[in-house]
């Protein structure tokens, strides 16, 4: 598949918090609905502690495919199916030469910090959820408003869903 579609798909505070001890600080139904819906028949890509941080019920994502990025994914246990990768760029140059089947030519950056911030220049699209409040948390999303322009904005109670296209 040549013509991928890279998009990042987060949810941070007013501060950039996006976790506190490999959790979500907070829990919104909706954004939970929103992500399902935005990546179900497509491909997520996220850090082994945010594949690691997904209940055992729901891990790997179902009806996705998953790929978790390891600086040794030798040493990943995760079931078959789910690819364990080292490199991002690497792997995304796999997907445009065909030598890896993708269910959709859709990918999904999910996290965590990390991850975001090694592939925000790959980034085509960011789906955004600002929670509009302040949160305890460890783990912060990079910046990114010098490289992308709002294009839509949903405000609800206490949250916003924004999505970002690149400039």
């Amino acid at each position: 598949m040549t013509d991928l579609r890279v998009s990042a798909l987060v949810a941070m505070d007013e501060n950039r918090i996006i976790g506190s001890n490999n959790q979500l600080p907070w829990h919104i139904p909706e954004d939970l609905k929103r992500f399902k819906e935005l990546t179900t028949g497509h491909t997520v890509v996220m850090g082994r502690k945010t594949y690691e941080s997904i209940p055992g019920k729901v891990r790997p994502l179902p009806n996705r495919k998953n790929v978790v990025v390891s600086r040794t994914p030798e040493s990943l246990d995760v079931p078959a199916g789910v690819d364990a990768i080292s490199s991002v760029k690497e792997w995304l140059d796999s997907c445009r030469e065909g030598t890896v089947v993708l269910p959709s030519p859709e990918i999904w950056i999910i996290g965590g910090a990390q991850i975001y911030e090694e592939t925000k220049s790959l980034w085509d699209e960011l789906y955004l959820t600002v929670v509009h409040s302040t949160h305890q948390g460890d783990v912060y999303f990079p910046r990114f408003e010098d490289s992308f322009e709002l294009v839509s904005q949903e405000d609800r109670p206490g949250y916003s869903f924004m999505r970002y296209k690149r400039l």
